[in-house]
């Protein structure tokens, strides 16, 4: 085999890997389940079940999109939601309206994910220590707020929104899980916001040299990562009917994998919305086929963090034939 013959394969399966690979791995894994659990798996009821339980990861995993194509990371995504969650039925407990609510716990994570981005750009501090030091800090000031209990508000139509209609009619969250996607992916391919974050990811160097203001867009993706991280606690909220400090418990782990299974790369400079919600339809799909299946929690979590090592090892290849 030539030289350029070996080039033109890297490219192919370089190419194959970051555009198809998501969906092949989507279909296979759902064959499997179908194949084993047909009469119940195989079902339009269940598939708007799955699509339920894709409404949080995958929203969140939007602005986890943006952070990682950045080339930052964002470990205290998980506490964030149970944070908010929390927030928002201490906020209907005051008696404040319902989108009142709402948009306050949107804020709440707006603040967190600019106070990462802050420790991030002014004091060069690593994305991976001041996440990790934040996911536990927001963790304990849940905790703290709920007095380390459920807190459930009388229901208000945010309860409404992770609810199945009749007829396996998808809720509200579903749909405004795929507005949002069509909203990232827009700002990503069309507007020089978009072109910035890829920039920053590729090359930090070569795009401040370019006229990039580095520091304000990578401050401006972690904001918008909390920003989604609020609007997916909202969907977490409404699925529990109210907030709760201990939920959302390794979220994060889940919401990188679906990023990463997606086309993203830990290195930066990588990624799509698309490729993210078939990310976080995988996770799904395989937390509901091993509970179709009977499988104990231990042997999801197992099949969890394969799944997560996986996604590592996609994009190690990747990388590794994009230098080829």
């Amino acid at each position: 085999m030539t030289a350029a013959s070996e080039t033109l394969t890297a490219r192919l399966l370089r190419h194959g890997l970051g555009n198809f690979g998501p969906l092949f791995g989507l279909i296979a894994v759902c064959a499997l389940f179908a194949a084993l659990r047909f009469e119940t798996f195989a079902t339009w009821d269940n598939f708007a079940i799955v699509l339920q339980q894709t409404a949080v990861i995958g929203v969140a995993a939007l602005g986890m999109t943006l952070v990682i194509i950045s080339g930052g990371i964002d470990l205290s995504i998980g506490s964030t939601i149970a944070l908010v969650t929390v927030g928002i039925a201490q906020l209907l407990m005051l008696g404040w309206p319902p989108l009142a609510a709402a948009l306050g716990g949107i804020a709440l994570a707006a603040v967190c994910g600019a106070f990462s981005g802050l420790l991030i750009t002014r004091l060069r501090l690593m994305p991976f220590v001041v996440t990790l030091g934040m996911m536990g800090a927001l963790r304990g000031a849940a905790k703290g707020l709920a007095n380390e209990q459920p807190v459930y508000p009388d229901e208000t139509w945010l309860n409404s929104l992770m609810m199945l209609g009749g007829r396996g009619e998808l809720p509200i969250g579903v749909w405004l899980m795929l507005g949002l996607a069509l909203l990232v992916g827009l700002s990503l391919r069309y507007t020089r916001f978009g072109r910035h974050v890829f920039a920053v990811g590729s090359n930090e160097q070569t795009a401040r040299l370019c006229g990039v203001p580095v520091e304000r867009v990578k401050l401006l993706v972690y904001v918008l990562g909390g920003v989604f991280a609020g609007i997916a606690a909202i969907l977490q909220f409404g699925y529990l009917t109210g907030g709760d400090p201990t939920t959302a418990v390794g979220l994060e782990l889940n919401i990188i994998a679906a990023v990463v299974i997606g086309g993203a790369s830990l290195a930066g400079g990588q990624g799509g919305v698309i490729g993210t919600l078939v990310g976080a339809l995988i996770m799904s799909v395989v937390a509901n086929g091993c509970t179709k299946l009977g499988l104990a929690n231990w042997v999801q979590e197992i099949v969890t963090g394969a799944i997560i090592v996986i996604a590592v090892l996609m994009d190690y290849f990747r990388r590794r034939t994009s230098r080829t």
